[in-house]
């Protein structure tokens, strides 16, 4: 049997406490809900997936109104644990955060990061309305940064559009996510976060959102606005080429097309966005897009090896 090459950076599972709360609140069942390790395992073994870091879904809404953050994140980051030391090698982790809660937040990257052995720390692009980049993280950027971690991030609705889906009869994932990864990049940029903390090593999901397409937005804002060139002072064009960004709903033209031409072959890594979308077609979108061998070896593996050399075989 062939060796099995590729490592899937986006990769979500639920936790069975998870379901049952979903459950008793009357939800649907959808791929998050009706998730199990025997359908990770399956999709990871048809895709030619030898390693899935895997991360949680995020019910954003839980965190205003969860009485124990601390307690919850703490359960939920055990129970990824539990799945990296179940299956050897198969899996690594991006561990969350009780974002609304600095104090716990600091306790629980320090536990997943030195108990858990965690691969890096996972943020949503805005919880409670605080983009990425807002200098309500700095406590915590300080220590990714001393610690020099990789952050994976997935996008989320604004307070604004959660749960009603922005446009009438549109789901939020289809236009609000995209938008609002756009919005976090920009935050972190403009606030000076990108350059105040530079060993932070980002990920960011499906393709960047419409940052790539906006990019020459972003560039002029920040040579007309007032006082914004200090916040990017190597340019806006070197931090944006310097992140990382995955494939996850985004193995198709459209959105790679704008995605190269902003960044070199080295920032891209694989994703899949299990189980929303499958390992399978998101390999086979990346073929179809005309990548050379070595570029999908790049993608499949060989950048997320050089980010984090555990992996490197």
């Amino acid at each position: 049997m062939a060796t099995l090459s590729r490592i899937d950076v986006h990769h979500h599972v639920t936790p069975p406490s998870l379901v049952e709360e979903k459950m008793r609140a009357g939800a649907g069942g959808g791929p998050t809900y009706a998730w199990t390790i025997d359908k990770t395992l399956e999709d990871m073994e048809k895709g030619d997936v030898r390693a899935s870091i895997i991360s949680l879904p995020h019910p954003i809404g839980v965190w205003p109104d969860q009485k124990d953050t601390r307690g919850l994140t703490r359960e939920w980051n055990d129970y990824v644990a539990t799945l990296v030391r179940d299956h050897p090698g198969k899996f690594g982790q991006f561990a969350m955060l009780p974002i609304l809660d600095i104090d716990g937040s600091l306790r629980e990257m320090e536990y997943a990061l030195d108990t858990l052995k965690a691969d890096g720390i996972n943020l949503m692009t805005n919880i409670g309305d605080k983009w990425i980049g807002d200098p309500y993280y700095n406590p915590i950027f300080e220590e990714l940064n001393r610690r020099k971690v990789v952050v994976y991030t997935h996008p989320a609705a604004p307070n604004c559009t959660a749960g009603k889906g922005g446009v009438p009869g549109i789901r939020e994932a289809v236009i609000e996510f995209g938008t609002d990864t756009t919005r976090a990049i920009a935050r972190l940029l403009f606030s000076g976060a990108a350059a105040k903390y530079p060993d932070i090593k980002w990920i960011w999901s499906h393709a960047g959102g419409t940052a790539p397409f906006l990019t020459e937005r972003l560039v002029r804002f920040a040579s007309h606005e007032k006082g914004m060139a200090e916040k990017v002072p190597e340019g806006v064009l070197t931090y944006l080429q310097r992140f990382y960004y995955d494939t996850a709903q985004a193995a198709h033209p459209w959105a790679l097309a704008s995605l190269m031409r902003l960044v070199a072959i080295t920032q891209v890594v694989y994703g899949t966005d299990f189980p929303w979308r499958t390992a399978v077609e998101t390999t086979q979108g990346l073929k179809d897009y005309g990548f050379s061998a070595a570029e999908l070896a790049a993608i499949d593996s060989g950048n997320i090896e050089r980010l984090l050399p555990k992996w490197k075989r």
